[in-house]
């Protein structure tokens, strides 16, 4: 199962102040929505760290109708505008007093009545932009979802504006969709934009090339959370639209064909992904756009590492190397991050002494970055490279850069849970080889914590995590939270991986061990038969771990006529081996949340 990959970067979440005149979905200089560009999933399960004081815990929907000042007819309008003016020309507590005329806005407007509706969704798209530009994001969620049921009700009642409603509650679906993403809410964000695309394409048509534009964005959400399949059928459209509407080689359908390697290679077809990548370069070279390219170099060479084509892997790495340094320096991160997967490449080939030597110099690029490099960039090789070091046998230099990257997402990335969550992840293998149980458990905990809370539990990632936080409680003696924990993950992994899939099996037999521990016999020899039966016909029966479950299964026959004050198997037997604790590592590594440019 892959890991989340954060296809690029994107810049913080900015105020946007629509303006009357816009009259086109997801086009041109559209007024609340961001770019269709790939998102940053949330980094911190506590939705009050992203709150501050506010002004007033008012919502539009109970704002004081007493003053009389709001009769004004043109008093609404002027304040928008003044909210707008001064939170584009504002210093320090300027956005507090564009949130007072927001405010005060919204509640002359909603005064005003007939025939303002669409103002007052606007000047309630403001308010929202607003309340997260202060970081107050839970306080716009119900001015959003205000906006958005007054513009459905104004496109029901008004035939005339039904267009311009339609458009107001498209943006209202999409701006609130961000800013459930800012908050976590990933189940929630993903509905959002799902009918922000249900109102676009009813007001558009299905082939509208505006409509493509927002196929790639909710795609790109359903990558975030790790639902590739969805991700595949709406990029799969968004292609099929651009390649009708554009231009051949256009660069909206390079961005369709990265997105969709994105998809193949989570999937685990990396033919297919490598396909489209040099399609992809191909059409960005045609545009100019040599360091553009260059990154997608970078894919290009993982996709050929993935197939074991080593020398077509190195040619793609040194190219893009060749062309970034020339075009963002040699201390940029890009830099650091090729070199980083050169020295991934020569750790699977064996050549050790090259593994070192890239290790050595992307860590010298990240003591010192170029200035203007952003902390996610920062963050993203570092995980990388200490995912090397963990390999090389150093899991504390590796604890190390993990931390490091920690402290980087945690102070300068709002909103990025789920990094954070991976970052957490990849800490707790790294204490449990260490022998530090405790700390392993408190890091995968934390980690679960910030996935449930971002709605992410529908995935094999979380699985994994599971019964990882599962052999720590073993290791702790918590048998009975681990039991709960081996339950929820094959639960998980049935659903997402099916029944013989290697991950499912793996907690099988843990829930099996534990089972036999806790001398609950009939239900361990019933999982364990299932294991036995699922290995012979993938693996054949002269295959080592078959013979390892049949060994496992006869002791438990022999011991289920016994009396029930048997003497119990040694849990450090019955789990995971000490031997294998590496092993364990080595494959939390492709399940760590990784970024491709």
């Amino acid at each position: 199962m892959p890991g989340l990959v954060t296809p690029s970067d994107t810049a913080p979440l900015r105020v946007s102040m629509p303006e009357t005149s816009a009259a086109s979905f997801g086009g041109g200089d559209t007024p609340v929505r961001r770019s269709p560009a790939p998102r940053k999933t949330p980094a911190s399960p506590t939705p009050s760290s992203s709150k501050k004081p506010s002004p007033s815990k008012k919502t539009p929907s109970s704002l004081d109708m007493a003053d009389s000042s709001l009769d004004n007819p043109d008093l609404g309008p002027f304040l928008l505008k003044l909210a707008r003016d001064t939170m584009i020309s504002s210093g320090e507590g300027g956005p507090t007093k564009a949130l007072e005329y927001a405010l005060r806005a919204s509640r002359a407007l909603e005064r005003k009545g007939e025939g303002a509706e669409l103002e007052l969704a606007m000047s309630l798209h403001v308010t929202a932009a607003i309340y997260c530009a202060l970081s107050q994001h839970a306080e716009a969620v119900p001015v959003l979802e205000r906006a958005v049921s007054v513009a459905k009700e104004t496109g029901e009642k008004y035939q005339d504006k039904e267009e311009e409603a339609s458009l107001a509650e498209f943006a209202g679906w999409m701006q609130l969709g961000d800013t459930h993403a800012m908050l976590g809410r990933t189940e929630d964000s993903v509905s959002s934009y799902e009918k922000g695309l249900e109102v676009q394409i009813r007001a558009l048509g299905e082939n509208d090339s505006r409509v493509a534009e927002t196929c790639r964005y909710l795609a790109e959400a359903h990558v975030q959370a790790l639902q590739f399949e969805e991700a595949e059928k709406l990029c799969k459209k968004a292609l099929e639209i651009h390649r009708e509407h554009s231009a051949p080689a256009s660069l909206e359908e390079a961005s369709d064909r990265r997105l969709m390697a994105l998809i193949l290679d989570a999937r685990g077809d990396h033919d297919g992904a490598l396909e489209h990548l040099v399609l992809a370069s191909m059409s960005t070279l045609s545009h100019g756009r040599d360091a553009e390219a260059a990154t997608i170099d970078i894919s290009i060479g993982d996709a050929y590492l993935s197939l074991a084509r080593f020398d077509e892997a190195v040619f793609s790495y040194q190219k893009a190397l060749t062309v970034l340094k020339s075009a963002r320096g040699d201390s940029h991160p890009s830099v650091a991050a090729v070199l980083s997967r050169l020295s991934s490449l020569y750790l699977r080939t064996g050549r050790m002494r090259e593994c070192r030597s890239y290790s050595e110099s992307s860590m010298r690029i990240l003591s010192k970055p170029a200035p203007g490099a952003t902390p996610d960039e920062i963050a993203s090789v570092l995980t990388e490279v200490a995912s090397i070091f963990e390999s090389l046998g150093e899991p504390e230099e590796s604890l190390k850069l993990l931390q490091r990257a920690l402290k980087l997402l945690e102070e300068s990335s709002p909103g990025q849970w789920s990094a954070v969550a991976g970052v957490e992840a990849q800490m707790g293998v790294i204490y449990y080889i260490l022998g530090r149980y405790a700390d392993a458990r408190s890091s995968f905990e934390s980690a679960v914590n910030k996935l449930r809370a971002g709605g992410e539990r529908r995935s094999a990632f979380f699985g994994v995590l599971l019964n990882q936080m599962g052999l720590a409680c073993v290791q702790l003696f918590k048998i009975d939270e681990a039991a709960e924990l081996f339950e929820e993950a094959r639960t998980v992994l049935e659903r997402e991986c099916g029944l013989a899939h290697s991950d499912t099996l793996g907690v099988y037999s843990n829930l099996a061990a534990i089972y036999d521990a806790m001398g609950r016999v009939e239900d361990a020899i019933e999982i364990l038969e299932h294991v036995l039966k699922v290995r012979e016909e993938k693996l054949g029966t002269a295959n080592p771990d078959v013979e390892d479950e049949k060994k496992r299964l006869s002791e438990l026959l022999k011991e289920a006529g016994r009396s029930r004050n048997r003497k119990q198997s040694s849990l450090e037997n019955l789990f995971v081996s000490n031997s294998r604790k590496k092993e364990a590592g080595r494959r939390w590594s492709a399940f760590g949340f990784r970024s491709t440019t």
